[in-house]
């Protein structure tokens, strides 16, 4: 199959929120993070991409279809809980840019897509930016999980074959409520890591 990828930015991303919104919540109610997704807040959070000067979502179309979609934007103009670990550990977060999250429906995966979302979004990291970073993070889930699916496939060699490291010394909290629960409760996320130019990790 053949999917078209493009880039949108500030206002041209507007239009396709809602679709984002809905994408995000149907993949990310599977396995690892189990979300129950709320539309309207989804469409807010992606709002804030528009709003980002050197905010970026590079879209995966099936004709007008939005099918998967990645996001970046500088750390610095992230929430403050994504950024605390990176002041704590000494890292200034205008050396990092941060890849938010990829999302693909599962019949379009194994295409190309998701080593396009990485390939795009360092080229976008490094027109805007001279950070010397990118980075993202992953919930941590125990291995015994008892929603975990017996095929589930770990995406750590995927990422290091994009170059990106694990520093689990970095990470954060993030609430959200789970599939099938009542309340939020926080989950931990460690940060993956890779050089854009050439300086060594931290």
């Amino acid at each position: 199959m053949t999917l078209a990828i493009r880039t949108a930015r500030g206002t041209g991303l507007l239009p396709y929120v809602p679709a984002l919104a809905r994408l995000r919540i149907t993949v990310f109610r599977d396995w690892p993070y189990l979300y129950e997704g709320d539309q309207a807040y989804e469409e807010q959070y992606l709002a804030t991409y528009a709003e980002s000067p050197r905010a970026a979502v590079v879209l995966a179309l099936d004709g007008e279809d939005v099918v998967g979609a990645s996001t970046c934007l500088p750390l610095a103009d992230e929430t403050d809980n994504v950024q605390a670990p990176f002041r704590q550990a000494g890292i200034a977060p205008d050396r990092v840019f941060y890849f938010g999250e990829s999302v693909l429906l599962r019949r379009y995966r194994g295409a190309g897509a998701g080593v396009r979302f990485f390939e795009e979004r360092e080229a976008h990291a490094r027109a805007v930016s001279a950070c010397d970073f990118a980075a993202f993070c992953a919930v941590q889930r125990p291995a015994d999980h008892p929603m975990k699916p017996e095929d589930a496939v770990p995406l750590d060699g995927f990422w290091r074959k994009r170059g990106f490291t694990p520093t689990p010394q970095l990470s954060c909290i993030m609430d959200w409520k789970e599939v099938g629960a009542t309340e939020e409760t926080p989950h931990r996320l460690a940060f993956w890591m890779k050089s854009l130019t050439g300086v060594p990790l931290p």
